[in-house]
């Protein structure tokens, strides 16, 4: 494989980096509601959150792909192939976040929130300045975790046409017929996308871990 097939390669780069920034945007923002329906002590609530998370779970996320695009999209209404890819993948990060927010509520003590009923605080400010940055602390590495697999899942929206990473390298091994070289390349940008993510995950962990032992 000569430069210009991993110069083109490359270029995927930027796509790969939206859908997978795009659909963590999405599943942070729509993670938060679900969590706090399944936390929520109305029933109704409750129960259709863990409807909804296991919905989109069970369902891996090419088979939401291919509904957005090739079904909703062709019919319904139009959709191109990076919005599909993002929704897609927003869809199930969505109720993974859920999950990982719920997780962090749950390690909060209880006696945190009575503390903070018996001294009379502002229930909202409290929350922020005391129960969200132990929250962001403990929801951190399984974020970035989580962050890293979304990297990966997102070589799917080369299924549709994005052309990624993944398509790129598709196209240049059906070009070059070296099937070898283009792939191995490929991966190793995963890699080094991958690296940053977790140096960076873990150094704000310690630093937040220091910040609560003081």
């Amino acid at each position: 494989m000569n430069w210009d097939f991993a110069y083109l390669i490359l270029t995927g780069l930027p796509w790969t980096l939206v859908v997978t920034l795009g659909a963590f945007a999405i599943g942070l923002v729509l993670g938060m509601p679900l969590c706090a329906m399944h936390v929520s002590k109305n029933l109704v609530l409750h129960y259709l959150a863990i409807a909804i998370i296991i919905f989109l779970r069970s369902i891996p996320p090419i088979v939401w792909l291919f509904l957005l695009f090739f079904g909703l999209g062709s019919g319904i209404i139009s959709i191109g192939a990076i919005p599909a890819a993002i929704i897609a993948l927003g869809l199930v990060t969505a109720a993974n976040m859920a999950e990982i927010y719920r997780g962090a509520l749950n390690s909060i003590h209880k006696g945190q929130w009575e503390a903070i009923t018996a001294l009379g605080l502002p229930r909202f400010s409290s929350f922020i300045d005391v129960i969200m940055p132990q929250l962001f602390r403990v929801t951190l590495p399984s974020a970035a975790s989580y962050l890293i697999g979304l990297l990966k899942d997102s070589a799917i929206a080369s299924t549709v046409g994005v052309m990624d990473i993944a398509f790129l390298a598709n196209f240049v091994a059906r070009k070059s017929f070296d099937g070898l070289a283009p792939f191995a390349f490929a991966g190793l940008l995963y890699i080094l996308i991958s690296i940053p993510i977790a140096l960076i995950a873990r150094v704000t962990d310690a630093r937040l871990r220091q910040k609560v032992a003081q």
